[in-house]
């Protein structure tokens, strides 16, 4: 059980965890999750830690078939700018490794911005914390248990 499981649990959420045989040459992770597990693209999301101003890190959940905006996320996060966070930086403040961030359960509680496609679907899927394996959940959930706030962060 990894600590974004864990974290659902104790809040007492309505989730659902599903697991899937990772392949570790697969290019896109999260595009490999919809596909085994066939759901749509836009309802599997994937974590991205971002560094604003070079001083605060923070999180982006975006859907797995998009590109996340720096310019967008920077305005959404009241920063001037921002940029893809080291990997080092990454994996010490949440706990995770890269292709397994999860939005939940993170080391460090990081300022976490949602897209705000995620309020059109019942459920979305992001990493439960840990390469094959997602955690389906309300995005409304999501947004409570991480403090996080909805705002357009992908590219257009």
């Amino acid at each position: 059980m990894t600590p974004g499981i864990l974290a659902a649990k104790k809040s007492k959420i309505n989730y659902r965890v599903h697991e899937y045989p990772h392949d570790p040459s697969s290019e896109s992770y999260g595009l490999e999750a919809a596909e085994k597990l066939s759901v749509a693209e836009e309802r599997v999301f994937k974590t991205l830690v971002v560094s604003l101003d070079g001083r605060e890190l923070a999180v982006g959940v975006i859907p797995v078939s998009s590109m996340l905006s720096m310019k967008l996320v920077a305005k959404a996060a009241g920063a001037k700018k921002a940029a893809m966070a080291d990997k080092a930086d990454v994996e010490r403040s949440t706990g995770y490794v890269l292709g397994g961030v999860s939005p939940l359960g993170q080391k460090k509680r990081l300022r976490t911005i949602i897209d705000s496609s995620a309020r059109s679907h019942p459920t979305i899927y992001v990493s439960a914390g840990r390469r094959g394996l997602e955690i389906e959940l309300n995005p409304e959930d999501l947004s409570r248990l991480v403090n996080g706030v909805f705002a357009e962060i992908c590219q257009s």
